[in-house]
């Protein structure tokens, strides 16, 4: 390997879209085509180009997660959408296994090429003599924890995947010399695990020019995530049947366990609870605002009366009286926390988002005329009504457009009470957090709502503030915007409206503004955000959802992940509430009744419901609906929202939630998981298709 010219011509193998290696030794990287693999790497500014690669793939346009719509269309499920093309293919199946648009697959293509960049790396890097024994072993940490996501990116997206055999590849082998099959999903989760673990010597924190190389959070956080996903019933052997009998390789080998096993919620629990002791993460929260006039910065309401553990008397971390939820929980993703100081970031790409990443997402929900942006990403009634109201309890008429629908009876699940559809008078008092005088004509089911609902929706007369706007350019600040039919953002022709009435303000800053109209894409006067990857809220709910799965009164010893310590796991409630509470309380939101932690499918469906809240937006709730074997039910409800073909003067009509036309949905089989293309099937005889799919001709 070491004698290897580097100009080797571009060899494919595997069915894996392997290149040689000057595929990656291009212009940008500065490498003499003449270069062996042992003057890249005994040399010390070679061999960190050499990792940069494989970071380089970590923010492929292909392997973005929160993103706008290109590539990835996991960030968009039955919680929001976009409308300039593309959501309605995907959410109906209109794909093939050579994939949608510029959706090809390139997931699989470019994570397998990131995981043979780092690969090359780890076999190699030992001969540099110009790092320390310290360094080597932290690039090689990383290295092992950027193979660890490409590979958990490829188990969500596509299932059980090939691991490639550690020792090495000989590239002179044929096609069929070289094809392997795909590793059961336990195999590829416990591996995954296996190298987190061995990757979580990375130093506990870095410096703020580092903030995007992981650290030993980052490595233990994500085999969280890797490990309760191995626990849910689709992986757990719960899966309906035609997907158990479908997933198998070409051998009879079945790639899905149909076996339960409940100590796997007990090995997430205790994955959890390993980032947890590190006693270096916690959300992140702001104080209380007072004095301040400014719309875009408004003062912090009084705190929210718990009747149950009185959060409202306390200080944070045990209460919310010193704090404001509505900012804590806005400035998380709209640039204000620094990625360097926010305890609450524990993996970030940082700026590598490719061309789709964050804030080209954001000019899709800015609204046209005022922010100049695109106006077509939107929130579904379904998500809009999951935001509690401020006490805690349930929207009136939550999910009330389900109404006779099978499986949406359950009171738990359903309320049919009446919907709020009168407006709020002109000087009547509304506690709204952000909104001040300009609350007059919006709809009283947007009124006392949690600060969370504020800081992601874009209700019909919701205020946005623009405070980069130039009056010269005919701009203003501080705006209420409008999804009624005659307004600026309302409905068009073109692409450029809110489907269902209802915007998103999840990731804007106060002072986004934009100039699409002029320039594409412009972001000239956009606040810069880092990608959420792996956050501490996150894991807490790992950790309480984990817990709640064990029956009650049995207990495991879970070594931690270097087995310094043995965890008691079991179904705890002191425990549980380690998980929930901190999320909730950040939120401003009194804490649950007693009997909703004693019941355990009670507490499935809270904690369920405050994924889709806390984590909305950040590419779980896809994922989430299928390892919970909820996708069948959830995914093909129609998609409800506001009347947006009613104009002002029909204010009733437009707040009364009618089936949205042009967003239809459905699930069927084969999408439980994305597609393997017919020319990765090709090159890999070994290969198996997934369920629903066909295999080449």
């Amino acid at each position: 390997m070491k004698n290897i010219i580097l100009t080797l011509s571009v060899v494919t193998i595997l069915g894996f879209g392997f290149s040689g290696c000057s595929d990656y030794l291009d212009s940008d990287y500065l490498f003499d085509e003449r270069m062996t693999i042992e003057d890249v790497f005994s040399n010390k500014d070679y061999s960190n180009r050499w990792l940069a690669r494989g970071y380089y793939f970590l923010g492929h346009d292909d392997l973005q997660e929160v993103c706008s719509k290109k590539h990835m269309p996991f960030n968009f499920a039955d919680d929001m959408f976009f409308g300039d093309g593309g959501y309605e293919n995907w959410r109906n199946g209109n794909y093939d296994e050579s994939g949608y648009d510029d959706n090809s697959q390139g997931t699989w293509e470019n994570a397998y090429k990131g995981i043979r960049q780092v690969s090359i790396f780890l076999h190699n890097i030992d001969m540099n003599q110009e790092f320390t024994t310290e360094e080597i072993a932290d690039l090689k940490a990383q290295a092992r924890f950027l193979r660890s996501y490409f590979y958990w990116m490829l188990l969500r997206t596509f299932g059980p995947i090939p691991i490639i055999p550690d020792e090495g590849i000989d590239y002179t082998l044929d096609y069929e010399d070289l094809a392997i099959p795909r590793n059961t999903y336990d195999e590829c989760a416990n591996y995954i695990a296996q190298e987190l673990a061995a990757a979580a010597g990375l130093p506990l924190t870095r410096g703020s020019q580092n903030i995007a190389r992981p650290t030993r959070g980052a490595a233990l956080a994500l085999r969280a995530r890797v490990l309760l996903y191995a626990a849910s019933p689709l992986f757990n052997g719960q899966a309906p049947v035609e997907v158990q009998a479908g997933m198998v390789n070409r051998d009879g080998t079945a790639l899905l366990s149909s076996t339960y096993d409940e100590r796997k919620w007990a090995l997430a629990a205790a994955a959890a609870k390993d980032v947890m002791d590190l006693g270096v993460y916690e959300l992140y929260t702001t104080g209380v605002r007072t004095g301040s006039t400014d719309l875009a910065y408004p003062n912090t309401l009084e705190p929210q009366p718990d009747p149950i553990n009185h959060f409202d008397e306390k200080n944070w971390p045990n209460g919310y009286k010193d704090i404001d939820p509505f900012e804590s929980y806005r400035s998380v993703f709209n640039g204000t926390a620094p990625a360097y100081s926010n305890p609450e970031l524990i993996f970030t790409r940082g700026q590598n988002q490719g061309s789709e990443g964050i804030n080209v997402m954001v000019l899709h929900q800015l609204p046209r005329r005022e922010g100049k942006g695109y106006n077509s990403h939107g929130m579904t009634q379904k998500q809009c009504d999951a935001y509690y109201m401020k006490d805690g309890g349930d929207c009136p008429g939550m999910n009330s457009m389900y109404a006779g629908q099978e499986g949406y009876t359950d009171p738990l699940r359903y309320n049919n009470a009446s919907r709020p559809t009168e407006l709020v008078a002109e000087n009547e008092l509304v506690n709204y957090p952000e909104l001040g005088q300009l609350g007059t004509g919006v709809c009283k089911q947007y009124t006392g709502r949690e600060p969370r609902f504020y800081a992601s929706v874009s209700y019909n007369g919701s205020t946005w503030n623009f405070l980069n706007a130039e009056a010269d350019q005919d701009e203003v600040k501080n705006v209420a915007i409008w999804y009624y039919l005659g307004d600026p953002n309302g409905f068009k022709q073109t692409s450029y409206w809110s489907r269902t009435g209802i915007g998103i303000k999840k990731y804007v800053h106060p002072d986004d503004i934009s100039n699409t109209t002029v320039t594409a894409y412009d972001q000239s006067r956009m606040t810069n955000k880092v990608d959420p990857a792996i956050r501490y809220a996150e894991v807490l709910l790992i950790y309480a959802e984990a817990l709640n799965e064990l029956t009650s009164g049995q207990t495991y010893n879970i070594p931690s992940w270097n087995e310094s310590t043995t965890y008691t796991i079991s179904r705890n409630i002191d425990e549980m509430k380690k998980g929930i509470q901190p999320v909730r309380i950040r939120a401003g939101i009194p804490d649950y009744e007693n009997d909703i932690y004693q019941d355990a499918n009670k507490f499935r469906i809270k904690l369920k419901r405050e994924r889709q809240i806390e984590l909305f937006a950040e590419t779980h709730r896809y994922f989430d609906l299928r390892r919970w074997c909820d996708a069948p039910f959830e995914e093909p409800k129609h998609v409800y929202g506001c009347n947006a073909y009613c104009s002002e003067n029909q204010y009733v009509l437009f707040h009364t939630p009618v089936e949205t036309p042009s967003l239809p949905s459905i699930f069927t089989t084969k999408m439980w998981f994305w597609p393997i293309s017919h020319t990765e099937l090709k090159r890999n005889k070994e290969l198996s298709q997934n369920v629903g799919w066909t295999d080449p001709e």
